[in-house]
């Protein structure tokens, strides 16, 4: 019974992390009304009066099309196997099997499954990259304009990915991306699973909607009131009922027979309120607290990065002198429960019901991990050595599937990866399957090892000779 009794557990004093709900004090009111009833009762399947993401009649058709309007969509559909399924489901609406597929290198590995199930040719492009904190940075319009044609003049393209805003809050300048794939008739598949709350705030940017992505996924854990898993799949105005066929039959295949109603009600109730004057207000007044704890910490000399997200406050741990993975580890252990430990940075997420202790708490913690820990400032950190473009050597799927051996990681110089490189969090990979290891990326590697300790293995899988 060791969940069962994690899950009955006291929470600690200051619980920092997703879902955005807050451990149930910001979950959606209809949600919270369910969940009052009786246990198990909400727990139905796809009756005729309910339905399910795919049927045309039923209250899960008419909660997607209330959804729609909601949000200024052509089409919305349900998902219950988070933002990452439905992420899946939008490339293989996109693309067929062989065509090439230009991705971000900060793109959360789902998207590597769902190139691995599309059979897919990911054409990775390399983002700007900040030294100090070791972050992938927003691609900016020049550098983006630059790889869609490089990646072009070598063959066409089936659509362009893009993340925004980022696991830390950082947001692109995305109607001038998007504006840009438009230019040379590519849709765009935008991964704003942390993004369910722009546009509904002036201090906020515009949601990808607005922005003018044709499909868009939000996970309606990490920036709305709903519960883990509960995501929505947003349909821009200019796509044809040619691609929403394709949707549907994507959701078909990678989609449960038997969604839970439980998810789908947190999705529909989760945008009914954050969409709702309620929901603004209850944003606004979260976001309000996020910039009072950003000037109190700053007041204290605690270093953060500028972020787009106020509801986001990044900690960059490097400028104290502290690795951020050593940083939470001393943090958890006095009751501080960040979401996203990195090397040179810990990502809290305040949530959309930020309690008011965290004004003076989390201050007094931090200056206190200062004392604790702090000294000079860390070196700062290498860029990986990679081209601004990059195709696995051997497709995707060969690599993932061929005969695997696993080899130190200071000999697998010259071999091609047979799988993905993740430190979690966040699942974003270092290395993808069918990439050659050169003797600088490997040199690199075991760098990343000693600055991510316990998330990196002393070997690596390499395709077989």
């Amino acid at each position: 019974m060791a969940l069962l009794e994690r899950l009955l557990a006291v929470p600690p004093p200051l619980p920092l992390h997703l879902p955005a709900h807050g451990r149930g004090r910001a979950l959606a009111p209809g949600l919270r009304r369910l969940l009052r009833q009786p246990p198990g009762g909400w727990d139905l399947p796809e009756l005729p009066e309910i339905g399910d993401p795919l049927e045309a009649e039923g209250a899960v058709a008419e909660a997607q099309a209330a959804a729609a309007d909601l949000l200024g969509a052509q089409r919305c559909w349900f998902g219950v196997n988070g933002a990452s399924g439905l992420l899946q489901v939008g490339l293989l609406a996109l693309a067929q099997p062989g065509e090439r597929v230009l991705l971000p290198r900060n793109l959360h590995r789902s998207l590597l499954h769902g190139c691995l199930l599309g059979q897919l040719r990911p054409v990775l492009f390399d983002l700007p990259f900040d030294p100090e904190t070791g972050l992938w940075l927003p691609p900016t319009p020049a550098s983006f304009e630059k790889h869609l044609r490089e990646t072009l003049s070598a063959g066409p393209l089936a659509a362009v990915v893009l993340v925004s805003p980022s696991y830390q809050g950082l947001a692109a300048e995305l109607p001038a991306l998007v504006a840009l794939a438009h230019q040379h008739g590519l849709p765009v598949l935008l991964d704003e699973a942390h993004g369910a709350h722009l546009g509904l705030d002036p201090r906020l940017p515009p949601s990808g909607l607005a922005s003018g992505a044709d499909l868009v996924v939000q996970s309606l854990q990490k920036a709305a009131g709903g519960l883990a898993q509960s995501a929505v799949l947003l349909q821009g105005a200019g796509v044809d009922e040619h691609r929403s066929q394709a949707i549907e039959r994507a959701l078909l295949w990678l989609q449960t027979s038997s969604p839970s109603a439980l998810l789908l009600a947190s999705a529909e109730a989760s945008l009914d309120h954050l969409h709702s004057h309620a929901g603004r207000r209850q944003l606004s007044r979260a976001l309000s607290i996020g910039m009072a704890l950003r000037e109190r910490l700053e007041r204290i000399g605690v270093p953060l990065l500028a972020t787009a997200d106020p509801l986001r406050l990044c900690i960059h741990t490097a400028a104290m002198g502290i690795n951020g993975l050593e940083a939470d580890a001393w943090l958890m252990e006095r009751g501080v429960i960040a979401e996203l430990p990195e090397p040179g940075c810990l990502t809290a997420c305040l949530g959309l019901d930020p309690p008011r202790r965290v004004l003076r708490l989390l201050p007094r913690r931090l200056d206190q991990l200062r004392r604790a820990l702090g000294g000079d400032p860390m070196a700062p950190f290498s860029a990986p050595p990679i081209p601004p473009l990059a195709e696995p050597e051997l497709p995707l799927e060969q690599a993932w599937r061929a005969p695997q051996q696993r080899l130190p990681l200071a000999e697998a110089s010259g071999r091609l990866a047979a799988e993905p490189l993740c430190p979690y969090p966040p699942g974003i990979p270092l290395l993808i399957p069918g990439e050659r290891i050169d003797a600088d990326r490997a040199a690199w590697l075991v760098q990343q090892q000693w600055l991510w300790p316990g998330q990196i293995a002393d070997t690596l899988s390499v395709v077989a000779d």
